[in-house]
């Protein structure tokens, strides 16, 4: 079937991307699901950073690569065998959250229970292709590849049934979107990767849509005391709105004396946002003797972090990654979604625009300048 999709053919481009439009938005082929595959009418996909790393080289990928990773759909059809135990009870008309790491099931990690560390996953995902290998999208003869299994900055996407997670259908699409990358990888990280308990003190660096989820997040778990850490005014203010109890602008202030003072010696969970080695390193400065240090920020793969060693074994300092927020899609976003429809959540006052296909470039341009928590292109 023909489709509209934002496919990016070069990274690096010159700002602003209004002007130099790194994302063509054409038509293109995109064939029927395979095995194990399903197709979904894309209803709302949202602008994360993940998506402008790729745009801006920080996160290379293969290319032409069909962007979009972070969204939400109805069923239009299901793949061969589709009636088979494969696709559970997934049916035509179904709305999904699709998940950027797919999760084979078989290999040692989805054995672990940990599907985000998912080899066979992280292989397709590093080779633009789906689960399968396979490649549902081109343009005449060339094809395109597929952005973390989804590419769904498009009319429709083919995606294995792997990457999907069925909700309710009573949550608005577009706020079901956010749930499967802001929502996973930033209200994950406090309550699956740091384990964030009633009572802690918490710090984020980094309010970008991610951070302002793991706030969130640190709030509907307990958190006594949340710090937020930034360079923009403007996100401080949204962070204080939605519950922080301090806020500091790196910019302005000597955040790890004045959070260390705050908090007499540190916080007991400091979470890496930004993306960046120095947001880490204020991250890991902030936290308390015998604290945890998160980070779910993907800076450009040539940034190093340099910490002392020694003050990691004397002060027994726990250092922890977190991707996907160490989350099980199945189990983790039918409970987010709960807590929000509860009120806990209120992932809904993250979004910041609506926008169509064609002006994805524009919406790109606010993302990097700031402007922007989450915005959801409609197609």
């Amino acid at each position: 079937m023909q489709i509209r999709a934002a496919v990016l053919y070069s990274m690096e481009a010159p700002l602003p991307y209004a002007d130099s439009k790194p994302l063509a938005i054409e038509q293109v082929e995109l064939d029927p699901p395979g095995p194990g595959e399903i197709l979904v009418k894309v209803a709302a996909a949202g602008l994360c950073h993940s998506d402008l790393s790729t745009i801006n080289g920080d996160r290379p990928r293969p290319t032409p690569m069909a962007l979009g990773h972070e969204a939400a759909g109805v069923v239009a059809e299901l793949g061969p065998g589709g009636s088979a135990g494969e696709y559970g009870d997934l049916k035509v008309g179904d709305h999904v959250v699709m998940v950027y790491v797919p999760s084979c099931g078989s290999c040692l990690p989805c054995h672990e229970g940990r599907p985000a560390l998912c080899e066979p996953g992280a292989a397709a995902n590093l080779a633009g292709t789906l689960l399968s290998g396979q490649r549902r999208l081109r343009r005449g003869s060339q094809a395109i590849h597929h952005h973390l299994g989804v590419s769904a900055f498009a009319d429709y996407a083919v995606i294995s049934r792997r990457s999907a997670v069925k909700i309710d259908p009573d949550l608005p699409l577009e706020e079901a979107a956010l749930f499967g990358c802001a929502v996973l990888t930033g209200v994950g990280a406090v309550v699956n990767t740091a384990g964030v308990r009633p009572g802690a003190t918490v710090a984020v660096v980094g309010l970008g849509g991610v951070g302002l989820a793991a706030l969130l997040g640190a709030q509907a778990v307990g958190a006594g005391r949340i710090v937020a850490i930034d360079l923009s005014d403007e996100k401080l203010a949204i962070a204080k709105d939605l519950g922080a109890t301090d806020c500091f602008n790196a910019a302005r202030t000597d955040v790890v004396a004045a959070v260390r003072d705050l908090t007499r010696g540190g916080v007991q969970f400091a979470l890496e946002m930004a993306g960046s080695v120095a947001a880490m390193q204020c991250a890991f400065a902030i936290t308390r003797r015998g604290g945890t240090t998160v980070s779910a920020g993907l800076p450009h793969p040539s940034q190093q972090l340099s910490i002392p060693l020694t003050q990691m074994v004397a002060e027994e300092r726990i250092i922890r990654g977190s991707y996907n927020g160490t989350c099980v899609p199945a189990r983790d976003i039918p409970n987010f979604i709960a807590l929000y429809q509860r009120g806990r959540l209120p992932i809904n006052r993250l979004l910041t625009g609506r926008l169509p296909l064609d002006e994805i470039n524009a919406g790109f341009d606010r993302l990097h300048q700031g402007k922007a928590v989450r915005q959801v292109v409609v197609p």
